[in-house]
């Protein structure tokens, strides 16, 4: 669904990794194409995230064990390193997840009642 005004959103700082995480645990294993191409799907088109956005984050959640990268081969024949998440990641995904409803919770309540 668009916004009021037509534009794109952008991602909020913190929010990638958990969202990165969340696809993984759904969908399995998927190279870095495959989750740019899915979260713009889901999104309905309001999310494009490019290169320098979506490599860093998939680089830092290896670093922190919470995916693995293991090299394979895409539907079209070309060899790409496909990402799925690990027991850590799971871990911090549902933490990540309860703390982020907490703080939207928040917000909402804060935005309603006018604060």
């Amino acid at each position: 669904m668009p916004s009021e005004d037509g534009e794109r959103i952008s991602i909020l700082q913190g929010t990638l990794d958990l969202i990165v995480l969340r696809m993984l645990q759904t969908m399995g294993a998927q190279h870095a194409y495959a989750i740019a191409t899915r979260l713009q799907q889901v999104s309905e088109d309001l999310l494009h995230l490019n290169q320098g956005t979506l490599y860093p984050a998939l680089v830092r959640l290896e670093q922190q064990d919470r995916i693995k990268g293991t090299w394979g081969t895409t539907e079209s024949n070309r060899e790409a390193k496909f990402y799925s998440i690990t027991k850590t990641g799971e871990k911090a995904l549902a933490q990540e997840t309860l703390r982020w409803r907490r703080m939207a919770g928040l917000v909402d309540k804060l935005l309603s009642e006018g604060a």
